[in-house]
C-alpha cells in the first residue's frame, strides 16, 4: 500500500513524506527509478546513488520502477509509528504498491541511520544507502526475512556478492 493509500485509509496525512500529493505523483510516475533527497547528504555522489538505483531496476527488479527517499530520523519514526504502530526511527522503511502495473512501490531510508551504520560497518556512507535500498527492493518484491525460512537472505546475499556490496542487513542480524 503506498503512502497515499495508507493517508486515505484513515493515517494523518502529515504522517506522510514531501513527496505526498502532487509532488509525490511526479516521483513515482516515471518509468525510471526515483530518487528524492530531502536531507543534506555529505560524502555521497546523487549521481552514483540514481545509477545505481538503475542498476537494481534493471537486475534485480526485473525492469520495474520503484521509488526512495532520503531523509530524517525523525520522518522514518514518523512513518514507523504512523504505518507499523512502532514509535521509533529505523533504516529503511518499504512500502509495496497495490497495482500488477507501475512501480514497485517505495522505500524510505534514513540518511542519519545509514550514516551511523557505515561508520559501525566500516564503509562508506553511499554503499550503506546502497544496501539499505536493496534491503528495502527485496520488501517491495514481497520477501520477508522474519517470515520466509531464509528465501529473501539468500536472494539479499546473491545480489550484494553480484553489485559489489558489503554484508548486508539480514546477516548483521544473525551474528
Amino acid at each position: 500500500m503506498s503512502f497515499e493509500e495508507h493517508a486515505q485509509n484513515g493515517a494523518r496525512r502529515e504522517a506522510v513524506p514531501g513527496w505526498y500529493g502532487g509532488a509525490r505523483r511526479t516521483l513515482c510516475a516515471s518509468e525510471e527509478p526515483s530518487i528524492l533527497f530531502r536531507v543534506t547528504t555529505p560524502g555521497i555522489s546523487r549521481r552514483e546513488i540514481r545509477a545505481f538505483a538503475e542498476r537494481l531496476k534493471s537486475g534485480v527488479a526485473g525492469g520495474r520502477a520503484f521509488c526512495c527517499v532520503v531523509t530524517s530520523d525523525r520522518e522514518l519514526r514518523r512513518l514507523n509509528r504512523d504505518f507499523r504502530k512502532k514509535d521509533y526511527a529505523t533504516d529503511v522503511l518499504s512500502f509495496p504498491a497495490d497495482q500488477p502495473n507501475g512501480p514497485l512501490g517505495e522505500i524510505a531510508i534514513s540518511f542519519p541511520r545509514a550514516r551511523h551504520q557505515a561508520t559501525q560497518y566500516g564503509h562508506g556512507v553511499a554503499q550503506e544507502i546502497e544496501i539499505l535500498m536493496l534491503h528495502g527492493l527485496l520488501h517491495l518484491l514481497g520477501m520477508d526475512h522474519e517470515s520466509d525460512r531464509g528465501r529473501m537472505a539468500r536472494a539479499e546475499r546473491k545480489w550484494r556478492a553480484a553489485l559489489g556490496l558489503p554484508r548486508g542487513l539480514i546477516e548483521r542480524v544473525r551474528q
